[in-house]
């Protein structure tokens, strides 16, 4: 861990607001300093240590967080954290909300305030590091792929880093493929809850009530979102492609239908926010 210097990517929340999860911060501290906040973080604050020994102290007391182990705090709670007995401790650290975030937390069986450990050959050691890489070479302009970094890092943390925990249920192991084939797929406009449901293999009214208790929305709902933020992407970066070629990469049958919805998830048309951006 020597080798990598501070790293950090910090996000606007506020410029997606609807995401289901969102990623406000992600970085990497060779040489985690001392931090004290009576008044908590307006977020969930996820830290966990690379290499070295350090302490937290919150509402339950004062823990170590030796390598191979890390902390969830929920938003506003009052902590302090610095390395144990002064010596070198590098951290790993992740900050994140969302318009479902709590429910998702719970599906994932995930307390709040909860310590975690894990094996050192456990895929949760090395992902905020590969984290950071991928973020170094993606744009990301409305959130899309951060979100759906946040949920892959919630599933591995409920799957191995919980000493005496079961697994992820099936069904929400799940849910990752099918977001990832919807990510690819989304600029289909015929895709409808039958074939949402047909990629994870359940029936829609299964799937429809794993996405309400998981997101706190339909599938459909999910995928139109989805297509919404990837048109904003469009729109800020190809300034020369017309409003009705951008509804077509983005899963809209016709211009009229993707004007309408845009005006509905958004409050303006898309040449408005197009002019903004």
């Amino acid at each position: 861990m020597s080798s990598r210097a501070f790293t950090r990517f910090v996000f606007s929340p506020a410029a997606t607001p609807d995401l289901p999860l969102l990623l406000e911060s992600v970085g990497y501290n060779p040489n985690q300093e001392k931090i004290a906040r009576p008044d908590g973080y307006p977020y969930y604050h996820w830290l966990q240590t690379a290499e070295g020994e350090g302490e937290l102290t919150f509402a339950n007391g004062t823990v170590p967080l030796p390598p191979g182990s890390g902390m969830l705090l929920p938003p506003d709670m009052p902590h302090a954290y610095e390395a144990k007995r002064s010596s070198k401790w590098e951290t790993y650290y992740l900050t994140f909300g969302g318009a479902a975030v709590n429910s998702i937390l719970a599906a994932f069986g995930i307390r709040e305030a909860a310590m975690f450990r894990w094996e050192a050959e456990a895929p949760l050691t090395p992902l905020l590091g590969q984290l950071l890489n991928k973020l170094d070479s993606i744009q990301d302009l409305f959130g899309l792929e951060t979100s759906t970094e946040v949920y892959r890092f919630l599933a591995v943390l409920s799957q191995f880093g919980q000493v005496s925990s079961s697994a992820v249920p099936r069904n929400m192991e799940k849910l990752g493929p099918l977001l990832a084939w919807m990510e690819q797929e989304y600029g289909n406009p015929d895709i409808g809850l039958d074939t949402l449901a047909d990629v994870v293999g359940m029936s829609g009214r299964h799937l429809s009530k794993l996405f309400q208790q998981t997101f706190g929305i339909a599938p459909y709902s999910y995928l139109t979102h989805m297509r919404i933020h990837k048109a904003k992407e469009h729109l800020a970066s190809e300034p020369g492609v017309t409003v009705s070629a951008i509804a077509g990469k983005t899963g809209f049958r016709d211009a009229s239908h993707f004007v309408a919805t845009f005006r509905k998830h958004t409050g303006m048309t898309p040449q408005q926010f197009r002019r903004l951006h």
